[in-house]
């Protein structure tokens, strides 16, 4: 099986808590005291290392050059969409 094929059963506590599985802990790297960030994708409950989503992102964005703000690139967009509006 390849690590996304992986599965185990787990069972939510009364206080909604699950155990990651040792195994799953070591092949994942997870110490004790360890953040995950937890979302919902598609029917599905994700935990994912917050290393793993900055280095996603970072890959992500890599080719827009560092002079380009992304920030003031969609201010900009959003001024032109109230000029416009205002115009109409």
């Amino acid at each position: 099986m390849t690590e996304h094929q992986e599965q185990t059963e787990v069972r939510i506590s009364p206080q909604g808590r699950v155990v990651i599985p040792a195994e799953f802990r070591r092949r994942l790297n997870l110490e004790p005291g360890a953040t995950l960030i937890a979302r919902i994708e598609d029917g599905r409950l994700v935990l994912e290392k917050r290393e793993n989503i900055l280095a996603r992102l970072r890959a992500r964005f890599a080719q827009i050059p560092k002079e380009v703000s992304l920030a003031d690139e969609l201010i900009a967009e959003r001024r032109e969409a109230a000029q416009r509006e205002t115009a109409e």
